[in-house]
């Protein structure tokens, strides 16, 4: 780095821009104080934004840096029992692999700096406090450019997609790697100032008190790298969050393509004549994935409801085939369920993020979905999915286990649904239940539109006879759990049949919860 580039960088960093032509200066004095002064937990957030863009000019980057370690480690030598000192340092460090690219780096710093700022059991909603000047670094028209450049159409997902490669490499000899590679950077842009009278005392004491740090850091850095990759993951996490909400959109309220639920003589007749069959309908009776036996699980069941595990009904035991178990997800940790405009989306089934990822992956997701979750088209028609994001340091008691094969018996023999992948049931809290407003429907007949009329709620509905019911359509209006987001399109569209097209077509009403919620 030449003198002038320092001069540009250090400006950059203490907004004193009239000594880059100042001559007169020391440059040395100058990085001294930019380097022991400047870093504070206190800074505004538009003056970290501020930093982190220009941080990606060459030089700034460095004294950054230094400038972080320094600061970091002169708070573990104000206690070293610190525990949270120490993940601070860690995810300091993290922004001097050299294989960070200079946009990432710049996001996990905002996100970092949240992060330290609110401490280690309230990462969760530091993340999501810190995406709102993500956005707003990632709108700055220096910044636009550089990621443009890189011909990114889907800014989030290829940050959540490079976030997860830093994550794989995230390791004590790693970070160890990168607190020598800081000290030698620190050692070269304090060389000069070591020797110049007043503050070098002070700068060789600076340098003396990193260098006793990093003798403790093997031991230290490894206590602290759980929480340092737990941070990771929920950076991630709310990365691909905000990639979903951009890409999936606010779901149309003008949308004409949900019909409906299906009536359950209607999906078996659909299902019964379609050519092709559908792809997710196994032929024969089912011989693997057979439903738990209520009457030899029932005891077990209600004892662990007793320590507060969810009730299950015995149609909710018999979807669990061997293999059932109770169990506590603990933060963080994100579930996903599929729903349909109807659907609540506070509901008791649920799957874990690694079968939603395999089921996403797969050529044809409805299909596996509806063949190897078990669920009829008049069960659930599709097309919308939600989220629900257990923060860390929080648990929730849950039934988990995979999901039994599932039979229409009389309705459609020789054929099944297969079953086999696991499923999440949980019991939602009084109040997290979706707030539905039933429509009285007119039409729906050869072909003409199915119009929506005047609305009940389901207190309403539910006490109308079952004929009566079958006259309106059940339509989300609100979610009311906060810890969940959506709805999004899936991408499935909402039939499955060919025939359905034919079928009436149901406009959405513009309600609240047919639009994806944002946290931001």
């Amino acid at each position: 780095m030449t003198l002038q580039q320092l001069r540009e960088a250090l400006a950059f960093v203490t907004e004193q821009y009239d000594k880059v032509v100042d001559a007169g200066s020391n440059v040395f004095e100058w990085l001294w104080e930019a380097i022991q002064g400047d870093f504070n937990q206190e800074r505004s957030t538009g003056q970290v934004v501020f930093d982190t863009a220009i941080s990606m000019v060459p030089g700034v980057d460095q004294v950054c840096d230094v400038r972080d370690i320094i600061a970091n480690c002169r708070q573990i030598n104000d206690d070293k029992s610190n525990s949270w000192a120490w993940v601070a340092l860690g995810l300091t460090l993290i922004g001097l692999f050299p294989t960070l690219g200079s946009l990432l780096k710049g996001v996990l710093k905002i996100f970092f700096l949240f992060v330290r700022r609110m401490g280690g059991r309230q990462t969760a909603k530091a993340v999501d406090e810190a995406m709102t000047w993500v956005i707003t670094l990632l709108r700055k028209r220096e910044v636009q450019k550089y990621w443009k450049a890189l011909k990114w159409d889907r800014v989030f997902h290829e940050l959540a997609k490079q976030a997860r490669v830093l994550r794989a490499q995230i390791t004590v000899g790693r970070l160890l790697q990168a607190f020598d590679r800081g000290v030698t950077l620190m050692n070269g842009l304090l060389g000069k100032v070591r020797h110049l009278p007043f503050v070098g005392s002070k700068a060789n004491a600076t340098v003396e008190i990193v260098v006793s740090i990093r003798r403790m850091a093997n031991t230290r850095l490894g206590q602290a790298l759980k929480p340092i990759q737990d941070v990771l993951d929920q950076v991630i996490r709310r990365l691909e969050l905000e990639d979903l909400v951009q890409r999936r959109g606010v779901v149309n309220v003008g949308n004409i393509h949900f019909r409906g639920n299906l009536p359950e003589a209607r999906a078996v007749t659909l299902m019964r004549n379609a050519e092709p069959p559908p792809r997710w309908l196994s032929k024969g009776k089912p011989t693997i994935n057979r439903s738990l036996d209520v009457e030899d699980w029932r005891a077990t069941v209600d004892k662990k409801v007793a320590e507060g595990y969810p009730r299950l009904t015995n149609k909710n035991i018999e979807s669990f085939t061997k293999g059932m178990m109770a169990h506590e997800l603990k933060g963080p940790t994100r579930l996903y369920r599929v729903v349909s405009p109807s659907n609540g989306a506070m509901g008791d089934c649920w799957v874990s993020e690694e079968v939603w990822k395999k089921l996403m992956s797969s050529p044809d997701p409805k299909a596996v979905w509806r063949k190897h979750l078990a669920v009829w088209p008049n069960w659930n028609g599709n097309g919308q999915f939600v989220i629900k994001d257990i923060p860390a340091g929080e648990t929730l008691k849950v039934w988990r286990g995979p999901t039994s094969a599932q039979t229409l018996e009389g309705a459609l023999p020789e054929r099944y649904l297969e079953g086999g992948w696991e499923q999440i049931i949980l019991s939602p809290k009084l109040g997290e239940w979706d707030t539905t407003r039933y429509y009285k429907t007119r039409g729906g007949t050869d072909g003409r539109p199915l119009l929506l009329q005047k609305s009940i709620s389901r207190a309403e509905w539910e006490i109308l006879s079952k004929p009566a019911q079958a006259e309106y359509a059940g339509i989300r209006e609100k979610l009311n759990d906060p810890t969940i987001v959506g709805p999004f399109d899936t991408g499935w569209g909402s039939t499955d049949f060919d025939a359905q097209l034919g079928d009436a077509k149901l406009g959405l009403p513009a309600l609240p919860g047919q639009i994806t919620n944002r946290k931001n």
